[in-house]
């Protein structure tokens, strides 16, 4: 299974790492090498170190460290990424520490270095690029019907495509929207501005439901992904489709796998239409 890290799998990272992290002041910060897909920031550890974590965060796919000298430590877990609390010492694909006053001691393990770490003085939301264009949360009341519709309005491109869209609604991966596409009976492949309305309504709270779930399952097991404590997420056990190729739908149909965009799609042709 190729799929990274999602929006409840960085949830829940965020959620684990504050018991570790809120409040704690920052005593050594450590790299083992000098970047992961791009370079560590130069200053990382001359700016975190002496700091005290004020809060986490997430946005979109991004967690978000943030410190009382308004320094944000933003990161992006990749395809394999995830943080270490067992402490202990480095390993092999332990790619930067984060020391606390309390004694604890955090590893970013990322096997396959396609996560990234950057650092954000002032506000993060309006001065980090990548956050710039994205759409909505999936789970705020920004996100609704009217919006979705708005935002689909005369797009051509299949629905799910437009779904993984993250200016159009940001977060939302792969595993997530064949499982809420499959909810709202909508077709993966339906030209977005074709879904009616009424279906609309109804892929919302699907996208709402399913996210809430996972993260409260603690997000799914993908390949190396564990939160900071070391557990695994086990919503994968309730996929309605994902990874579920010839087995049955929920509504007695067969359960086919396509690719679109070079990403496996997961449905019923039966009950999405």
């Amino acid at each position: 299974m190729s799929d990274m890290p999602e929006l409840p799998e960085v949830e829940t990272t965020v959620r684990g790492l504050a018991p570790f992290l809120e409040g704690q002041r920052l005593v050594a910060v450590t790299t083992f090498r000098p970047d992961l897909r791009r370079p560590f920031p130069a200053d990382l550890a001359q700016r975190l170190t002496g700091a005290t974590v004020t809060t986490l965060s997430r946005r979109a796919k991004y967690g978000i460290v943030s410190t009382d000298r308004d320094d944000h430590m933003i990161f992006h877990l990749g395809m394999s990424g995830r943080w270490r609390a067992e402490g202990g010492e480095a390993g092999k694909h332990d790619h930067l520490l984060l020391e606390t006053a309390g004694g604890h001691r955090l590893f970013l393990h990322d096997p396959r270095r396609f996560g990234s770490v950057d650092l954000v003085a002032g506000d993060p939301l309006a001065r980090f690029p990548a956050f710039v264009t994205l759409g909505p949360e999936p789970l705020s009341d920004d996100f609704d019907a009217a919006y979705l519709a708005g935002v689909l309005a005369g797009r051509r491109a299949p629905i799910k495509a437009m779904l993984l869209d993250q200016t159009a609604v940001a977060g939302l991966g792969n595993i997530y929207v064949c499982e809420a596409l499959n909810m709202a009976r909508i077709a993966p492949t339906k030209p977005a501005a074709d879904v009616p309305k009424a279906k609309l309504a109804a892929l919302v709270p699907a996208i709402k439901e399913v996210l809430t779930a996972a993260i409260a399952a603690g997000g799914s097991t993908l390949r190396d992904f564990l939160s900071p404590e070391g557990d695994l997420g086990y919503f994968a056990k309730d996929w309605r489709v994902y990874g579920r190729e010839g087995e049955h739908c929920e509504c007695g149909g067969t359960i086919t796998r396509i690719v679109q965009s070079g990403r496996s799609t997961f449905f019923c042709p039966q009950c999405q239409r």
